[in-house]
């Protein structure tokens, strides 16, 4: 079974052998943006000419995979989850004269997530302890010049956690504000 802590640890190490990547010509260089939809601050920063690290850490709607029953229920979890972006159309959407403002253009992702929850009751029995996954997603982002912005992805992940690890799907919904960015596109 693989241990949440490795999983992690693959990840930083994914991370930072990106790290040295130069700034591109199309993604922001670094955006900070709070979530309302799932209350929490999002950080994102460029890595590549079409790479960027998304970082999120707040409040999470998710599955609860120690549920018998686990597509029936959801959580409100405390979390932090990572996405590594790739995006794959700037070019497409410069050319017909759509913005890329706020690194707004499709993506696809390895993504990592931990869940923190609290001691809760499951099947007259308390549990404890975190959980996550690791997975791939693709999804969208648009941002606005008032600074709007919004993201959906979706996916398949391998949880794993106090229980049986397995795969699940990942949908994932950001609706919020960029509050502070740094320029380096100018594709208004």
């Amino acid at each position: 079974m693989i241990r949440l802590h490795s999983v992690f640890l693959m990840t930083l190490l994914l991370f930072a052998s990106c790290a040295m990547a130069q700034f591109g010509k199309n993604c922001e260089l670094r955006q900070f943006k709070v979530n309302l939809m799932h209350p929490g601050l999002e950080y994102e920063m460029a890595l590549g000419v079409n790479t960027t690290l998304d970082i999120k850490a707040g409040l999470q709607m998710a599955l609860d995979p120690l549920l018998s029953e686990v597509y029936e229920e959801f959580g409100f979890f405390p979390t932090v989850a990572l996405q590594y972006r790739y995006y794959y159309n700037f070019e497409t959407r410069q050319r017909n004269r759509k913005a890329i403002y706020g690194n707004s253009a499709n993506y696809i992702a390895p993504a990592v997530a931990a869940f923190f929850p609290d001691t809760r009751t499951i099947n007259n029995e308390v549990v404890k302890g975190s959980f996550g996954y690791a997975g791939l997603v693709t999804g969208l982002q648009r941002s606005y010049n008032s600074g709007f912005n919004f993201s959906i992805d979706a996916g398949a992940a391998y949880y794993t956690g106090q229980f049986e690890g397995a795969i699940y799907p990942v949908v994932n919904l950001s609706v919020g504000w960029i509050f502070s960015e740094k320029r380096w596109c100018v594709g208004r």
